[in-house]
C-alpha cells in the first residue's frame, strides 16, 4: 500500500477541528485513506451510497449522539444534503461539552455542492482538504513514465498490466458518464457528454474555444459553459486562468483548459501504453498537463495558478504566485535537451519573476542560464513542497 502524501496532514486537522472534509474525484483513494487514519481512532464508518447505512440516519441527532465519542466518517455525504444542518447542532452541542474535535470527517466527490451545503452551515466548525490522483512524491521515481501513462487513480496506476489499466480507466469513464454525473449533476445524455470529455482531452492544454465546442456538439455556448462547470466541480477538468495583472500588455484573456488526470486523457483518445503516447500528437500537451497536477497537488496552501500569454507571443505555461508574494516562472519541455523559448525569455522579462525553472524529461539539474535552472519533475515537486522561505533558482 503506497502511503498517502496527505496522510499526516488529515490526522493534524482531525485533532483540532470538528469536522473536515476530504474532497476528490471517485476512486481516488479517500475511503482508504480515511479508514487507515481512523485505525488509530475509535470510529463508525457510514457508506451514504448503502441504503442500510442511509437508513441508520432517518433520525441523524439521534443516531450521531449515539457516537459522540467516536469519529464519525460519513462517505458520499452529498448523498444526504439535509445531514449538514444536524451536524451543526450536534457540533456546537458536544463543544459546550468540551468535545472540541474530531467528530466528523466527510468525503466527497462534489466539490461545489459539498463547499456550498457545508460552508452554510458549518462555517467556522469545518477544514477542507483535496486528495488527489498519486502524484510524483508519492510514487518511486523510477516509475514516473508508468504515473505519467497511466495516471495516478490507485486502481490504474496499480494495475498488472497496461491493458487492465486501461481497462479500467475505461469503465471508470463510463461509470462517471452513466451513473455518477447523473447523481451528481444535471441531466446530461451520456453520449453528449463522452463526445465533450473526449474533445477537452484532443485539445489538451489549448485555450478554451467555446464556439468550436458548441459547434461540435450542436448546442450554444451557454450549454457548453454549463458542461465545463460540471466537469471542473467534480475535479476532472481544470480550468487554469490567464494572468490578469496589468503589466502593460495585451494579454490573452480565455482559459486553458485541462483534463487532469493524464491517464484519463490517454484512456479519452485510444491510447494504449507509452508507445502509442509517444506516436500520438498529444504527447506534449499531455506532459505539460502531468507537470501541471502533479506541481499544483503539492504547492503550499495558498499558492495561486495562472498562465501567461501575450498577443505578441511572451509566454509562461507555469506561473505560481505563493505565499509571501515569490512568483515562480515555469517552462514545461518533454525531452532531454531543455532550451527555453524566446517567448519564455520576454515573458519573464515582463513579471521578473523571483525564480525561473524549465521542467524537462530528465533527472538532474542544471543552469541553463544565469538566472533559468533546468529541473525534473520530481526536483522541483520537492522544493515547491518545501517551500517556505524567499527561493531563488540556483
Amino acid at each position: 500500500m503506497i502511503k498517502r502524501r496527505l496522510h499526516d496532514r488529515l490526522s493534524h486537522l482531525i485533532s483540532h477541528f470538528p469536522a473536515v472534509a476530504l474532497l476528490g474525484p471517485r476512486q481516488v483513494g479517500k475511503t482508504t485513506l480515511a479508514l487507515d487514519v481512523a485505525e488509530r481512532l475509535p470510529s463508525v464508518y457510514l457508506d451514504l451510497e448503502s441504503g442500510a447505512d442511509r437508513a441508520k440516519l432517518t433520525d441523524p441527532e439521534l443516531y450521531l449522539a449515539d457516537h459522540e465519542d467516536k469519529l464519525v466518517i460519513l462517505d458520499e455525504v452529498h448523498r444526504l444534503p439535509g445531514l449538514f444542518q444536524s451536524l451543526r447542532g450536534l457540533i456546537d452541542q458536544g463543544r459546550r461539552r468540551g468535545k472540541k474535535a474530531g467528530r466528523f470527517l466527510l468525503l466527497g466527490s462534489a466539490s461545489i455542492e459539498l463547499l456550498r451545503q457545508s460552508g452554510e452551515t458549518l462555517a467556522g466548525r469545518i477544514a477542507y482538504l483535496a486528495l488527489t490522483p498519486f502524484d510524483i512524491t508519492e510514487v518511486d521515481q523510477s516509475r514516473l513514465d508508468t504515473l505519467w501513462v497511466r495516471g495516478g487513480f490507485p486502481d490504474s496506476f496499480l494495475a498488472a498490466d497496461e491493458q487492465l489499466s486501461l481497462r479500467w480507466r475505461q469503465d471508470f469513464i463510463r461509470t462517471y458518464l452513466e451513473r455518477d454525473v447523473p447523481q451528481l449533476g444535471p441531466r446530461i445524455p451520456a453520449e453528449t457528454l463522452s463526445r465533450f470529455w473526449t474533445m477537452l482531452a484532443h485539445s489538451q492544454g489549448g485555450l478554451l474555444n467555446a464556439a468550436a465546442l458548441a459547434r461540435g456538439l450542436s448546442v450554444n455556448g451557454k450549454t457548453i459553459a454549463s458542461y465545463l462547470d460540471l466537469m471542473v466541480d467534480l475535479l476532472l477538468v481544470r480550468r487554469l486562468s490567464p494572468w490578469h495583472k496589468n503589466v502593460g500588455k495585451r494579454l490573452v484573456k480565455s482559459p486553458r483548459i485541462y483534463v487532469r488526470d493524464s491517464g484519463i486523457v490517454h484512456a479519452l483518445l485510444g491510447l494504449n501504453g507509452k508507445e502509442a503516447l509517444l506516436g500520438h500528437p498529444i504527447v506534449g500537451s499531455s506532459w505539460e498537463g502531468f507537470v501541471i497536477e502533479n506541481l499544483l497537488a503539492v504547492a503550499p496552501k495558498g499558492t495561486e495558478a495562472s498562465f501567461y500569454r501575450t498577443s505578441a507571443g511572451a509566454e509562461i505555461d507555469l506561473v505560481l504566485k505563493l505565499p509571501g508574494n515569490r512568483l515562480w516562472a515555469i517552462e514545461i519541455k518533454r525531452g532531454l535537451n531543455p532550451k527555453p523559448e524566446k517567448g519564455f525569455y520576454n515573458a519573464c522579462a515582463d513579471l521578473k519573476p523571483d525564480a525561473r525553472y524549465l521542467v524537462y524529461s530528465g533527472t538532474e539539474h542544471f543552469p541553463l542560464t544565469a538566472d533559468i535552472v533546468a529541473i525534473s519533475l520530481a526536483g522541483l515537486a520537492q522544493r515547491l513542497s518545501q517551500a517556505c522561505g524567499v527561493e531563488k533558482a540556483d
